[in-house]
């Protein structure tokens, strides 16, 4: 700390001040404007207020242009294999080396007169070849050209076009989707549906971004109407969606211009969105409540505006950095899918800020005390209703403490205890909506087909065929839940060579490699947790060949776990250690941080557990509408950890600032905790809400992993502003007395030196209107 220079150190102890005074009405700082940050910004956003309007509608548009066509930038893809892994490696040798062993556009064909009609058999070669012709498409073959029974469901009523569409798994995906078109529909006598991974890739992309658009509009009036509920004026309520629109479309620009070096996945989106509007709302409902506070204790708006950018506005800056340090923990993850969505996090989170800390601002300026035009109620009038109701609350609490805190607790654990019996997979076409054509059809795959045609494991080997290879090949078949192996020598099934049959996945020598394929048992699933045990059996049989790989959607789930386990302890490490330093800087205590990391955590538990009863136990599917597959994406908890620990961070910052500055004001703890309650559960309450309900439009998406998440992060945000900070948080620290603000006197010479704290103040009253406005006046 030392290190850093005088000017930053300086902020860092002052930036705090904020923190206590937020929604106190309590003090204003007495200091030199010309050594603070934040009085130098309120200076130019005074003498410039149209100016920086101005610019930020250049901003505005600039950002609409470059960003409206990010989502053809995005990846349509998964993003959450580990590009190092096996399962990756493998798969790159083999879209090299084998591509027409991966169909992956599938072309499902019915007719009324049955698939084995000459009739109809004449049309589907046709449909086959038309298809061998198109651009980028290799390796077409079908149940009529080959006899293969793979490609013929079991009650014969479809037969199957199988092709691979070479390129990356993103460009497979848009030439699927101009293909799928072409053939959907009527042809003859056929009725052709397309499926296949291409197809499913394209739906997900399709369906986001529709239901986007759709969120979107379901979200903004109900924030706005809440807004109106909150503020009382339609002209304050506004403001916070300005902020919110800057962020999102500066967001799409970041991502526009991100795309162009890195990989981005289509559910950034989702993020922007879901962060934009939340937090811009939240930090907007700060500086406009503190603004019109100021008002009404007699200051112009110039000053006001002064006022609040000292006070709010380091809260806002405060609150983006501890949101920011949660999202960044997922960029230590190697899955372009988590990193994607820290890029957009980081940046709708310090847009939003910036936002909200200069066009907001500059907009109070212009908007002076209209800022309470169209006022739709009495604002006293709520503000009285909230200081009867707080009061009560933490006074029941706080006789009961040992009763809240223990029953907080036991509610938290219990409603975590699904989580428990947890199992992970790989999102699939199954978090499509059950109409979605490739939904459909992949049912039929599993329902009719073999597993030839989707759950194959497939083992890479660079070796010539030999007895080496058929003596490999036999021992693999030999493993508990695999049907047979197909290898360029034949087929092995229990220990034994049978006769080799053509099938849609046909092998063949090449470059020295070999491509065996591995069919499980009928009764083990694709991407099921029995698939992924038969992977780890498959890895753990001795291969006589150096660098032997696994491969297929079951090994990449593995992968992908081992992946995120390597990682998820130094980014546990990097949000709690993040954590108990900035929380030690605001309090000086030393248990009061490890009380937020615990209390953060329990604070997930109903989330958590809420996934594992809803969305992998099936348990109320047909209400809100998604197919159960039996496990949860696996990247996906780590996303909904992050997030959810942010904000719950955010709040708990605003709660335990006003606690330190009373504990430092009268000395008492129960009257600090009481008071720190009392004056910030009103706003935690309404930004929680309305935070709330941007998540849950967003959970009112029809795939399932935006469901999952949009619902998910919306009960954690709840049970936070209300179980834990109204309930458990006052009880524990009731309980912990004054061991609550105890640190070892080397510590607390340390924080006093560098932490984040109170300076001298005096009473808002005594700063007069005209001392604020001549440090704002020009030279």
């Amino acid at each position: 700390m030392s290190g850093l220079p005088v000017y930053i150190r300086a902020q860092l102890r002052a930036s705090t001040r904020i923190l206590a005074l937020e929604l106190a009405g309590g003090a204003t700082l007495r200091q030199k404007p010309e050594s603070d940050l934040f009085h130098a910004l309120a200076r130019l956003i005074s003498r410039q207020p149209r100016m920086l309007l101005l610019v930020a509608l250049a901003f505005v548009v600039g950002s609409v242009v470059l960003g409206g066509g990010v989502a053809d930038r995005l990846l349509a893809g998964q993003g959450t294999e580990n590009p190092a892994s096996d399962s990756s490696r493998a798969d790159d040798l083999l879209e090299e080396h084998f591509p027409e062993s991966r169909p992956n556009l599938l072309l499902l064909v019915s007719s009324d007169r049955g698939v084995d009609d000459q009739r109809i058999a004449a049309q589907g070669v046709r449909l086959a070849e038309r298809l061998a012709y198109e651009p980028g498409v290799t390796g077409v073959t079908s149940y009529w050209q080959t006899g293969a029974e793979d490609l013929k469901s079991e009650d014969g009523r479809y037969a199957l076009i199988a092709a691979h569409v070479a390129g990356t798994e993103d460009e497979a995906s848009r030439m699927g989707a101009e293909l799928a078109p072409e053939y959907t529909g009527r042809h003859g006598d056929l009725d052709v549906r397309v499926g296949g991974m291409t197809a499913v890739l394209s739906d997900v992309e399709t369906t986001i971004a529709e239901d986007l658009a759709a969120s979107e509009l379901i979200a903004l009036p109900l924030v706005l109407i809440i807004l109106v509920l909150v503020f009382g004026s339609v002209v304050a309520a506004s403001l916070p969606l300005m902020v919110g629109i800057i962020a999102i479309t500066g967001t799409n620009g970041v991502l526009w211009l991100l795309a162009g070096v890195t990989d981005v996945s289509m559910f950034a989106q989702n993020i922007t969105t879901m962060l934009g509007l939340g937090l811009a709302i939240d930090y907007a409902l700060l500086m406009v409540r503190r603004y019109r506070d100021e008002l009404r204790r007699g200051l112009d708006p110039r000053a006001a505006v002064a006022a609040t950018m000292r006070t709010a506005g380091r809260t806002v800056l405060f609150s983006a950095v501890t949101v920011s340090v949660a999202l960044s923990a997922m960029l230590l993850f190697p899955l372009y899918f988590l990193r994607s969505l820290a890029y957009a996090g980081i940046s709708v989170v310090l847009l939003a800020a910036v936002a909200a800390l200069v066009v907001l601002p500059a907009s109070l300026v212009l908007l002076g005390h209209r800022v309470n035009a169209l006022d739709v109620r009495r604002a006293v009038r709520r503000r009285r209703r909230e200081s009867r109701r707080f009061p009560a609350l933490i006074a029941t609490v706080m006789r009961g403490a040992p009763v809240f805190a223990v029953g907080s607790v036991v509610i938290l654990v219990v409603l975590g205890l699904p989580f428990q019996r947890v199992e992970f997979g790989m999102a699939d076409d199954r978090q499509l909506p059950a109409d979605a054509e490739s939904h459909m059809v992949q049912q039929v795959l599993r329902d009719q087909f073999d597993n030839s045609v989707t759950g194959t494991i497939d083992v890479v080997a660079p070796s010539p065929a030999g007895a080496e290879l058929a003596d490999y090949a036999t021992r693999l078949s030999t493993v508990a839940g695999v049907e047979e192996v197909r290898t360029s020598m034949g087929t092995f099934a229990a220990g034994r060579q049978s006769k080799r049959r053509i099938t849609v996945d046909a092998v063949r020598d090449e470059a020295g490699l070999n491509h065996l394929q591995i069919l499980p048992d009928d009764g083990i699933e694709d991407i099921s947790p029995e698939s992924q045990d038969l992977v780890r059996q498959i890895r753990a049989v001795p291969s006589p060949f150096p660098g032997t790989l696994v491969s297929g959607q079951s090994a990449a789930v593995v992968d992908t776990q081992e992946a995120i386990g390597d990682r998820l302890g130094w980014a546990l490490a990097l949000i709690v250690v993040s954590t108990l330093v900035l929380v030690f800087l605001l309090t000086g205590s030393v248990l009061v941080p490890v009380q937020v990391v615990v209390l953060n955590a329990l604070s997930l538990t109903a989330m958590f557990g809420a996934v594992v009863w809803v969305f992998q136990d099936g348990n109320l599917s047909d209400l809100i509408g998604f197919t159960p597959v039996g496990f949860i994406d696996t990247s996906l908890p780590v996303l909904m950890f992050c997030m959810a620990f942010g904000l719950s961070m955010d709040y708990g910052v605003f709660l335990l600032s006003r606690i330190k500055e009373e504990h430092d004001r009268t000395g008492d703890n129960e009257t600090a905790v009481a008071a720190g309650v009392r004056n910030t559960g009103g706003i935690i309450t309404a930004a929680a809400v309305l935070l709330a309900v941007v998540l849950v439009a967003i959970g009112t998406s029809r795939v399932t992993n935006s469901m999952m998440l949009g619902w998910g992060v919306a009960l954690a945000v709840l049970v936070d502003a209300t179980v834990v900070r109204c309930l458990l948080v006052p009880a524990v620290m009731k309980l912990s007395g004054n061991a609550n603000w105890w640190a070892p006197s080397w510590l607390r010479r340390f924080q006093q030196r560098y932490g984040l704290r109170e300076g001298e103040s005096t009473p808002a009253a005594t700063v007069t209107e005209k001392t604020t406005v001549d440090t704002l006046a020009p030279n």
